[in-house]
């Protein structure tokens, strides 16, 4: 059992900035990733991912398909490692107030170094900033201390996401860190598709929804929600959904971009003495309120013990 108190005490208030320059860093590092990946269904191959060290990339593909990289966020050494399956490492330090534009300049330079040649869209996306990345010197808040609080956070949230993806029998994406909204989530899907979306719908929108999902996931604050948070949703939305019962009695129904939405806030989970189980159950009562009124057939997504297959 882990003690509440063990829990990391992330903030939003008062880490504004701080999180926003995490944020570029990793818009930056996704949009790289997705530079090289082939796609994959609901956006699923832009992802970064929680791991020992920090935040990663994973193995990318270099054009010739013989050779890969990956970029990681070292939190454990306070700097961004660059690997290439030749053998070659590179790396530069996560100093104290590093802006976006000497992380992005930074980068860029040592990928030209190893031949690794890269065009993106050089500006952050759905932030209401109008310059390039490397253009951008006034947001510099890195912080070592937040940014390890967020990671510790996340390496948690991310463990019990895994084994509440463990527990569906359908189709369920890999945990994975969406950058451009900078929540850690987690769906499953009926197998169904959903009904087409309106011709002036935005084209990330009809590839993540393009099929009936249950959405699951954790993210650090906005300016909305003023504070760390889990949440859930179900695409499409059935009526009635927010009158369903959700565990623990903390959380509730909020109405986002007029559908409901569950929300637990962190700071309520961290109060009780065996988050992990409260955290659980929040995600299967949430998953239950969802698949229960879409019709979803919830006894063929159980998964069976070894000993039955």
């Amino acid at each position: 059992m882990i003690s509440a108190n063990v829990l990391p005490d992330l903030k939003y208030v008062g880490n504004e900035k701080k999180k926003l320059t995490l944020h570029l860093y990793f818009q930056i590092m996704g949009k790289i990733r997705m530079c090289f990946v082939p796609r994959k269904n609901h956006w699923w191959y832009i992802t970064l991912y929680v791991n020992e060290k920090g935040f990663t990339t994973g193995p990318i593909p270099i054009d010739n398909d013989y050779e890969f990289f990956s970029l990681t966020l070292n939190i454990l050494e306070n700097k961004l490692d660059i690997f290439k399956s030749t053998g070659e490492i590179r790396s530069f330090r996560l100093e104290k107030n590093l802006s976006v534009g000497d992380f992005y300049n930074y980068l860029i330079s040592i990928l030209k170094e190893l031949d690794i040649d890269v065009k993106i869209n050089g500006k952050p996306y759905d932030l209401n900033i109008d310059k390039r990345f490397s253009e951008i010197e006034e947001i510099h808040h890195y912080s070592k201390k937040y940014t390890t609080t967020y990671w510790k956070t996340f390496l948690w949230v991310d463990s019990v996401f895994k084994e509440f993806s463990g527990r569906f029998y359908g189709k369920t994406c890999p945990v994975h860190l969406y950058w451009h909204s900078m929540d850690l989530a987690v769906t499953r899907f009926s197998g169904k598709q959903a009904p087409p979306m309106s011709k002036d719908a935005r084209i990330s929108d009809k590839d993540a929804y393009s099929h009936e999902c249950i959405s699951f996931g954790f993210w650090a604050g906005d300016d909305k929600v003023q504070e760390p948070a889990f949440y859930s949703y179900t695409y499409p939305s059935p009526e009635d959904l927010e009158e369903q019962s959700l565990e623990p009695q903390d959380a509730n129904w909020v109405m986002n971009n007029g559908v409901p939405m569950a929300i637990l806030t962190y700071s309520d989970l961290k109060e009780f003495d065996n988050p992990k189980k409260v955290l659980l159950e929040f995600l299967e009562s949430a998953y239950v309120a969802g698949a229960d009124l879409a019709g979803w057939n919830m006894e063929e997504f159980k998964v069976p013990p070894l000993k039955d297959l």
